[in-house]
């Protein structure tokens, strides 16, 4: 079977739930704050590794093996459904613009979590250490986007942000 197959529900969840919730929050969450130094290289890395992720799964298989086809579903489950609820959770930040609610209680990126644990279940699915070495890429290149989002937070929320920066983790 194609590994296409297992990109529908990303493209679904982040862009028609999301669309559909609040088409302010696909805008915000196509938003990436100023980058600065190192940040700029790693958007790059961020956006490259992310493309090919999704030309990789195009043009791949998703393994036969029971006991990998049963590891990589967990996974990817879990990541399909952490995609799902942080989705929901960021489309509804409280009124001041931060996101406060549901997983974002827990950490301050659930959705980078999500994608990671997800793309984590497409790679166990395929069996593919090629596949395993560009989600490396793309985690990395993601800590330096998360790292000017945070940056871009403080200056925009001040006080509240840097107290809730204390209270929750950045990532789990």
């Amino acid at each position: 079977m194609n590994s296409f197959i297992t990109l529908i529900p990303l493209i679904l969840i982040r862009f028609g739930l999301l669309s559909i919730l609040d088409k302010d929050s696909l805008k915000r969450a196509a938003f990436f704050a100023p980058l600065i130094g190192k940040e700029k290289a790693a958007y790059w890395f961020y956006q490259t590794s992310n493309i090919m992720i999704f030309v990789y799964l195009c043009f791949h298989r998703i393994t036969t093996d029971p006991y990998w086809f049963s590891v990589g579903l967990g996974v990817y489950g879990v990541g399909v459904l952490l995609c799902f609820v942080s989705v929901l959770n960021f489309a509804r930040p409280s009124k001041n613009g931060i996101n406060l609610n549901g997983l974002y209680r827990v950490s301050r990126n659930p959705m980078y979590v999500a994608y990671f644990i997800y793309f984590l279940g497409c790679v166990l699915l395929t069996k593919s250490l090629i596949l395993l070495a560009i989600l490396i890429v793309f985690q990395i290149s993601s800590h330096w986007i998360i790292l000017s989002e945070e940056r871009w937070c403080v200056k925009k929320f001040g006080k509240e942000y840097t107290n809730y920066m204390t209270k929750v983790r950045r990532y789990i």
